[in-house]
Parts: structure tokens; sequence; C-alpha cells
């Protein structure tokens, strides 16, 4: 998901946020949670009706084990980035490890290049580089890099006047 915040009056700047597409909140996360071991506690009950003493244990060890699988998948929906570009820099800010890289505009390229079963989209310069938006879309990559290439050429169209 790309978010675009154009510059305001008299700040010349554009930020935009880049996040995956997740629709699920942490609050569905945990009844998505309880609904899957209360029907895995409810079919184990019943075998253990039938005489499968086991079978509650081995509920309760798969529902603990699909409750912290589900919750590291969720938890990868925190990852994001933040691109700042203004006459002075282009910043990415990524999430969460805050990690903070900037590049010159001036200089600085927007390449779609293939890898690793997708196109994965570069910011290159001065012989540095740098994957912004993995956790995009095919699509969206490719928007984004038709986004920032727009953004650049409008940036040093400005420098020059």
């Amino acid at each position: 998901m790309i978010v675009l915040r154009p510059a305001a009056a008299g700040v010349p700047s554009v930020t935009m946020w880049l996040r995956p597409n997740r629709t699920l909140s942490r609050r569905g996360l945990r009844r998505l949670i309880a609904v899957l071991a209360a029907l895995a506690l409810t079919t184990a009950g019943l075998g253990a009706w039938q005489g499968n003493v086991f079978a509650p244990l081995f509920a309760l060890a798969e529902s603990s084990a699909m409750a912290f699988a589900l919750g590291l998948a969720w938890r990868a929906g925190d990852r994001g980035e933040r691109i700042t570009l203004d006459v002075a820099s282009l910043e990415v800010y990524s999430l969460p490890d805050r990690r903070r890289v900037r590049f010159q505009p001036y200089w600085v390229r927007v390449l779609l290049a293939p890898g690793r079963g997708h196109d994965r989209l570069l910011l290159s310069s001065h012989g540095r580089e740098l994957e912004i938006g993995a956790f995009l879309a095919e699509g969206e990559r490719a928007e984004l890099s038709m986004k920032l290439k727009v953004l650049l050429a409008d940036l040093k169209g400005q420098e020059r006047r």
C-alpha cells in the first residue's frame, strides 16, 4: 500500500509511506485464534469423550503452535518504509529496524531490476544501491517506480529554473 502525502504550501517536500497490505486487525487476529482454538478443543473434547484421552493435550499443543505462527505472520505486516523527497535529499526510513539512508535527489536513479522471482525496485546513486518496497506487490512496485521518477524529474526541473 502506497500513501502519498504531497507537499504543503511553502514546504517543498513529499512523503510516501509504504506498508504491506494487511486487512486483519489485532482484534481480528485474536478472534481468529480464539475461534480456531475453540474448534480444535471441541473436536478434541469429542475425541476424549470417545476414549482418546490424549486428544485435548495435542489440541492444546496445536492451538499454541498455530497462535504463535499466526502471530509471527501478522507481525511481519508491521514492516514499512517512509520515503521523504525534498530539494536537499531523498531519505528512506525503514521500519522496524529504523535504518535511515539518504541520497542526493539530483543524482539518484530509480531502477526496476529483475531478481529472485520478481522485479526489484532499486534506488542507486554514487555506487550505492538500496532496494525499497520489497514487500509490495508487483504492480505496486511499478507504480511506485513511476511516481518516484515523476517526482524526481519535477524536482530536477525546479532546480534548473
